[in-house]
Formats: structure tokens, C-alpha cells, sequence
């Protein structure tokens, strides 16, 4: 649909497999039909070397179809719709074509699917049982050619499987513009190389390997770790920095094995940064805050229930109050954290009658592509929510008027913020809310195990003001709960009332 206050494109209407459609003009028949929603999902048109973000390279010829008036089959990644056209993508002529393709790119390929780690998401595979033939009627050895080469720190790449479909060539060329891949030589002989002294380790390297419609690039971090067959791919949101770019979480065994990227043309189109991908191993990470604990009579922190640590947030909460009045309570919010973990402090701060809060936001390196200079998913959604710049909440803590803190995450303890945790240590009360351990628990007298992104349901709000809801994906190994749920339960204690999000996390699973 085209924009308010843009002139509609000129629709086409062609016929495919006799049903109608109407379409963009300038669009080729693989475009249109991926811009209707429908290309292999109704209207199968096998293809390899297209891809709906890269170049036309019209290779593969996997995708032939039949156009009345035309004598030959044409390449639908290359062939533009025209008004009337008439195509037939399933007739006998077609599907013979389709099957002298595979048995060509079948000539070479090693068969040893039950030892590669493609199979199960293997294009090859699919399109050798629905379009190839039973049998092989070739004598002569396979091609061989190099195996498990390291073609940079991310990259492993098995030579004799690939088939040349050159995907991985133009996203080198054309997403990061760092041209590491090329074709070398002629013909049969024709290989997929790095150029010499210069290893494919572009800050997107990874996705060469999503690219692959076969088992030729593997991710390092991912090869031979679980069968795809065994995952649950769930949908989700990176954490890596406020882009906000949708992911697939890959859950295997109550674990995140993986995230790849889903398709999202208005956030990240197809692709995700190699920083991103690898916050996964984030949630199941060994320095999880796994269990509840107080500040014992001994100064050391001790092990509790979740209960015992929020009937302590709430008398050492009250105490205060009581002693020196609510606006001796502050917060610290964190753009790790939901909408809804969000709204939940405010609740609770404004039914205490506290206005003081801040919010650290951790920044860094940024591209052009997607990478975002703050490392922080829900940034904005936080300042939607209301929190600011924790400079004054800072100089009020310095100057004596804080007395307990409720602290979500420990980004003010970066270097760009406190750098340690010794300025909060006079609080009479440091309440902590967290899903990692750091220096910050060494002043916390109450540390509550928070949820990850990815099990919890709720909201995000990416850096261009896009809300986008997310399932929880798995349940946590140990107890922990989502911050919001926690700030209710203390004001529950507190004989307070706030929403503790729920109706949102069941709307977003």
C-alpha cells in the first residue's frame, strides 16, 4: 500500500497458475510474488541464488518458469511482470526442467546428509526430494575439494558442498561492502575463496552462513552443536543494542542454542550484526543471578526465597518512609527492562509519591547498517516511560537525600556512570533487581533474580519509537521473576496497588 500522500504505484494484474493477482510494474515475478506474501507460501517457485535483499545473479535456473507467448522457460528472479501475464510455475515442461537442474547440481554434491549440519534446513535437500530424481545416473567421482576451511574467526566452510549459487559473494559485496569473497576460476572449476590475506571477519560475517541454502558456510558458535530438528524457534528481539532487531531464539533442552535473524523489513530486513547474534549466550551464562539473597547481620550476603527478599524490600522501604518521608526513595530504571517492567516502577514510585529515578544507559560503537550506539533494547521505551538522565539522581544520592535505592540491572556501575559501586555504599538500603552478577551486589542488602528479555513476555520500544511484543521463549532453570511482577509484590506488602503487566505478557505470548 503506498504511503499517505504518495501517488499509488501502477498495478498489473497477471495470471500464475490461473489464479489473478495484482501487482507493482517493475517488479520481476519472484519480487512481486514475495511482495504479495505468497512466494512459497501458495505460489512455490523453488530458487537458490535469489534473495529478496541481495542483486539479481540468475545462476541457479531453479526458478524457470513457463510465460505464455514466450518460447522458452524464463528465470522468474529475472523476468519483470508485465499487464497480462499468464504463468505457469507446476506444468510438466516446468517440473522436467526443475529436474534436470537438480540432477546438474546434484553431479558434484557429496551425499552425506546424515552427517551435515544443514540437514534439516537444507534447500538442497527439500528441492532434491520434491523437484529431483530417485536415482543418480552418474558413475564418475565426485568433485573433491576442500573441507572445513577457516575462512575467518566465524566462518567454517565445507568447498565440495557448495553450489556456487554466489549469495554469500554479493552479501560480502553489497550489505557490509567488504567484498572478503569471490569466485575463482572457470567453469567446473569455479570455487568460492577469500581473497589471500583478507579472511571473511566483516562485523556481519555470520550471516553468510543463514544465506546458505546449503551446508557449505556453518557458523563456528553453532556447528554440530544440536540437530535443527530439535529446536523450537521462537520469536524474539535482540538485546544487543536499541535497534531491536527481530530474531528466531532457537531453544533446545530448555537452553538458547541460537539466535538468526527473522524478516523484518521496517527493523533489520534479513540481516543481524555477529554482536547481536552472540548475546544468546547471555541467558544461559554461568554469572546468572540464580537465587534471592539478603544482607545478613555478619555483613555478608545469604541465600533466601524470593518472598523473604521482598518482605524485606517492603519493611526496609516502609521504614523509610516512615523515618524521613517518600521522597527519600528513589529508583534507578534500565533499558534492559519491558514496558511493562517499566510501568510497574513508575507505579510504584508515584504511589510512594517519589518523583526521584534516573536511567543509565550504556553507549558504544554504532555502523551506518544496524548496529545502534546504545546497548540497551528498550532505551527509548524507557524515556517514553518517563525516566531521564540519572545525573540528579546522582547528585541527590551524593548530597544525602537518597536513603534506599531499588535498582534494575547494573549499568551504573559501567565507567560511564559510577565505575563502582562505593558511592551507593552509604544508603541506609540498595535494592536490587538483576539478571547477572556484578559489583553493584557488594552495597545491595536485598538481591531478587530478574528475567531475561527472552523469558518473559512483554513489550520493547526499538530507537525509532517501534513497540514490538515478544513471547517468552523458555522458562528460566532457576527461580527468577520478571521485575515487574517483583515492584507489585512490594507494593502489594506496602498496601499499595500497581499493574504488574501480566495482561500484556499473556497479550505478547
Amino acid at each position: 500500500m503506498s504511503a499517505p500522500g504518495k501517488l499509488r504505484d501502477l498495478m498489473l494484474r497477471i495470471t500464475i497458475d490461473g489464479t489473478r493477482y495484482e501487482v507493482e510494474e517493475g517488479l520481476t515475478l519472484l519480487q512481486a510474488l514475495d511482495e504479495l506474501g505468497v512466494l512459497m507460501k501458495g505460489v512455490d517457485i523453488p530458487h537458490y541464488c535469489w534473495h529478496p535483499k541481495l542483486s539479481v545473479d540468475g545462476s541457479c535456473r531453479m526458478c524457470q518458469v513457463e510465460v505464455e507467448g514466450i518460447p522458452k522457460l524464463q528465470i522468474a528472479c529475472d523476468t519483470p511482470v508485465r499487464e497480462g501475464m499468464v504463468v505457469h510455475t507446476r506444468n510438466e515442461r516446468v517440473l522436467k526442467a526443475r529436474a534436470g537442474v537438480m540432477e546438474l547440481m546434484l553431479v558434484n554434491h557429496p551425499l552425506d546428509c546424515p552427517i551435515c549440519d544443514q540437514a534439516g534446513e537444507c534447500k538442497l535437500q527439500d528441492y532434491a526430494f520434491e523437484y529431483g530424481q530417485m536415482h543418480t545416473r552418474t558413475r564418475e567421482p565426485r568433485r573433491a575439494l576442500k573441507k572445513r576451511v577457516d575462512l575467518g574467526a566465524t566462518i567454517v566452510f565445507d568447498q565440495e558442498r557448495c553450489i556456487l549459487c554466489r549469495r554469500c559473494v554479493r552479501f560480502c559485496r553489497e550489505i557490509p561492502g567488504t567484498s572478503e569473497l569471490a569466485i575463482t576460476q572457470r567453469g567446473d572449476r569455479s570455487t568460492v575463496e577469500t581473497f589471500p590475506g583478507k579472511p571473511l571477519e566483516n562485523d556481519y560475517s555470520m550471516n553468510v552462513a543463514d544465506i546458505c541454502p546449503v551446508g557449505a558456510l556453518t557458523t563456528r558458535d553453532f556447528r554440530f552443536k544440536v540437530r535443527v530438528w530439535f529446536l523450537e524457534e521462537v520469536p524474539g528481539i535482540c538485546t544487543g543494542c536499541s535497534r531491536g532487531c527481530n530474531v528466531h531464539v532457537g531453544v533446545a533442552d530448555d537452553q538458547v542454542r541460537r539466535y538468526t535473524p527473522r524478516r523484518n523489513d521496517d527493523v533489520n530486513d534479513t540481516w543481524l550484526c555477529d554482536s547481536g547474534r552472540m548475546t544468546y549466550q547471555e541467558i544461559g551464562a554461568p554469572d546468572r543471578i540464580r537465587e534471592a539473597a539478603l544482607r545478613g547481620d555478619s555483613g555478608e550476603l545469604i541465600g533466601a526465597t524470593i518472598d523473604q527478599a521482598i518482605d524485606r524490600a517492603a519493611r526496609l522501604v516502609r521504614e523509610a518512609v516512615e523515618k524521613e518521608g517518600p521522597g527519600v526513595v528513589a529508583a534507578l530504571a534500565s533499558g534492559h527492562a519491558t514496558n511493562e517492567d517499566l510501568a510497574a516502577l513508575r507505579g510504584l514510585l508515584a504511589a510512594l509519591g517519589s518523583e526521584t529515578h534516573g536511567l543509565p544507559i550504556v553507549t558504544g560503537a554504532g555502523d551506518a547498517l544496524l548496529v545502534r550506539p546504545e546497548k540497551a533494547a528498550n532505551a527509548e521505551g524507557a524515556r517514553a516511560a518517563g525516566f531521564g538522565e540519572p545525573g540528579l539522581l546522582l547528585d541527590k544520592i551524593r548530597g544525602g537525600g537518597v536513603r534506599v535505592l531499588i535498582v534494575l540491572g547494573h549499568d551504573i556501575i559501567h565507567e560511564q556512570f559510577l565505575g563502582s559501586p562505593e558511592p551507593l555504599a552509604a544508603l541506609d538500603a540498595v535494592i536490587l533487581l538483576d539478571t547477572h552478577r556484578s559489583r553493584l551486589e557488594q552495597v545491595a542488602d536485598v538481591v531478587i533474580p530478574a528475567r531475561h528479555l527472552a523469558e518473559k513476555g512483554g513489550t520493547v520500544t526499538n530507537f525509532e519509537g517501534r513497540i514490538q511484543a515478544v513471547p517468552a521463549a523458555l522458562e528460566p532453570a532457576f527461580e527468577a521473576v520478571a521485575e515487574a511482577h517483583v515492584l507489585a509484590r512490594i507494593a502489594s506488602a506496602l498496601d499499595l496497588s500497581i499493574d504488574d503487566g501480566s495482561e500484556h505478557e499473556r497479550e505478547a505470548d
